[in-house]
């Protein structure tokens, strides 16, 4: 088994999610258990949301288990502003 953790970047923008998406894809390709690590994100952007909500929909879709380690504060002031209360979000995220 490669490594199962999701590493967010400092930012997650439009200008990352293409990387991002690519290498999200393959490590949920290889594992059934994932950890997102989201402790060095400090910027995002609705696209780069956008991306995490594909993702752990395409890892809930595939009935595989998922945690999340960290919870950036970035990331819940985005759902916040963004009124997102998608409860694939916030099973996973205290906002």
């Amino acid at each position: 088994m490669e490594d199962s953790t999701i590493k967010l970047p400092s930012e997650l923008t439009i200008a990352q999610v293409d990387k991002y998406r690519n290498i999200f894809l393959d490590i949920i390709d290889k594992n059934d258990v994932l950890v997102i690590d989201d402790s060095r994100l400090k910027r995002i952007d609705t696209v780069g949301v956008q991306l995490l909500l594909s993702t752990i929909t395409c890892i809930a879709f595939q009935k595989k288990t998922l945690a999340w380690h960290s919870q950036s504060d970035a990331i819940k002031e985005s759902i916040k502003q963004l009124g997102l209360n998608e409860a694939i979000f916030t099973q996973y995220l205290n906002v």
